[in-house]
């Protein structure tokens, strides 16, 4: 007989992605997995990411599982706390808890091509063995450090927004907010009443429209509990989610509403902010859809405070007592707040650990010298028994619940075909990879990405070979190629111990 693992699928992280993953295995039989995470608590972002004002950026209707859907919704865009009660409701209801082990951190995996199966290092030094290996990490749970010098000289106290210090008073200090993305639209005006001073350094300004936010009061969330209802809210806001992102980014040269979205969101900018030069500093010089687009009623108006300044000239340096403009300038600081976004496509980030398969080959090595790409986001040649959620290629830029969803259901499909066979290899063809990868680059020339207007929009989207590894799909066309691939893609084989 092949080795006997310790078990026949781990998972790691335990944020949603891993969360809809455990779900999916015992739905489909298969009980024998184990679920590894890093934090001391599931929810992934969620779980990390507490800063202030922190909400989802798409209407939570689509932001959860199409099998579960919520009718305890605080408001159309969730806060972060009520996200972090439904991985928790989700991993209660679902039993996932026992095979759930918090504080395991992942710091090595390495392909055994003998008995077919991947031995799993972790932080405390032991190791365990697995079968087949779900990536469930997501990209917002790493920080990413500013690359700026003097950081380390800062006389006052530092955070990043995604491990907010919530002993930290802020009331009447001087804050640096260093950044403009995501993070920093929901934190700039949630804490721009209660500092003496705020300052925000901006490199490039981001797309802000607004938010149709409102709660969701005690009536509403019971008519929300109708079947009916709940489903035309949760298709309602996946039209939107569709047509605000997905549509514009990847189809942008054929679709019609990516003019008049630029111009809903210079109106609103118009509408949000009085003085004009504040207003010009404020302005993308980029197509919307070449970074994430935020939405909210409140960051661009916060501007108008006398207690907040925004500062585009670069920055040169920390000082013990604040930070220093490559003018000169220097604005005092009590407080750095680093709202600078994660590791995305940088080394130590997609997976978060070292991942060695056929041959020692170094996952991270392997994209290096091969550009980032996975058939259909899920799988890499020369690694089997390894499957991806959030793999190049996969995302499309809609509710990552559509991804989970998508994903395991071409990951179920892998596995039951290795479990009806006997296999216990399974390994996607160098030849499939590569078809599908061309598929993709073939469908550049539509998306906002590559049509000359992203050049100053310094988005996290571009990885280090200047390619854009989103899925260049509808999310229909998604969902149903994850339940119609071709199967025989696959190789299918078992270890020689094991016939």
């Amino acid at each position: 007989m092949a080795a006997r693992p310790d078990h026949d699928v781990a998972v790691i992280g335990a944020g949603f992605s891993g969360i809809g993953a455990a779900i999916k295995l015992d739905d489909a039989g298969f009980g024998d997995y184990v679920v590894l995470e890093e934090g001391d608590g599931v929810g992934g972002a969620w779980h990390w990411n507490t800063y202030p004002g922190v909400a989802v950026d798409i209407p939570s209707f689509s932001y959860q599982f199409s099998f579960e859907r919520s009718p305890s919704w605080s408001r159309v865009y969730a806060p972060g706390e009520v996200l972090k009660a439904y991985a928790e409701h989700c991993v209660d209801k679902y039993g996932l808890r026992s095979r759930i082990r918090l504080d395991t951190k992942v710091v090595g995996a390495d392909f055994d091509e003998t008995s077919h199966l991947w031995r799993l290092r972790t932080a405390m030094g032991d190791e365990l063995t697995a079968r087949f290996v779900i990536g469930a990490t997501g990209v917002f749970s790493q920080p990413r450090a500013p690359d700026i010098r003097g950081v380390e000289d800062f006389a006052g106290a530092v955070m990043h927004t995604a491990r907010w210090d919530h002993d930290m008073e802020l009331s009447g200090k001087r804050v640096a907010v260093i950044g403009t993305g995501a993070s920093a639209v929901q934190v700039v005006p949630s804490i721009a009443p209660i500092v003496e001073r705020q300052i925000v350094f901006q490199r490039t300004p981001i797309w802000c429209l607004p938010k149709l936010d409102a709660r969701l009061g005690r009536g509403v969330r019971g008519l929300l509990r109708r079947r009916a209802i709940g489903l035309s809210a949760r298709i309602a806001s996946q039209a939107f989610v569709e047509a605000t992102f997905s549509l514009p980014a990847h189809f942008r040269s054929i679709y019609p509403l990516a003019a008049a979205s630029e111009r809903l969101g210079r109106r609103f900018l118009r509408d949000q902010v009085g003085d004009p030069k504040i207003r010009e500093k404020l302005t993308p010089r980029y197509s919307l859809g070449c970074k994430r687009p935020s939405f909210s009623n409140d960051y661009l108006r916060t501007f108008n405070r006398d207690n907040v300044d925004l500062e585009t000239a670069p920055i040169e340096t920390i000082t013990p007592g604040g930070v220093r403009t490559a003018d000169g300038a220097e604005h005092a600081a009590d407080v750095l707040v680093l709202a600078t976004g994660f590791k995305v496509f940088e080394a130590g980030n997609m997976p978060p650990f070292a991942v060695r398969g056929v041959g020692g080959v170094e996952l991270e090595q392997w994209w290096d010298r091969n550009r980032y790409q996975a058939y259909e986001g899920v799988s890499v040649p020369g690694f089997p028994n390894l499957f991806t959620i959030l793999g190049p290629y996969g995302y499309n830029g809609s509710s990552y619940f559509n991804l989970i969803e998508n994903q395991m259901r071409h990951i179920v499909r892998c596995l039951e075909r290795a479990r009806s066979t006997g296999s216990t290899s399974v390994e996607i063809s160098a030849e499939a990879n590569r078809r599908y990868f061309e598929s993709m680059l073939a469908r550049r020339h539509r998306q906002v990405f590559f049509q000359g207007s992203c050049a100053s929009a310094n988005s996290y989207y571009f990885d280090r070979h200047g390619d854009v590894p989103f899925r260049a799909s509808t999310s229909l066309e998604a969902a149903w190629r994850s339940a119609r691939f071709d199967l025989d893609d696959y190789r299918f084989e078992t270890a020689p111990t094991a016939a």
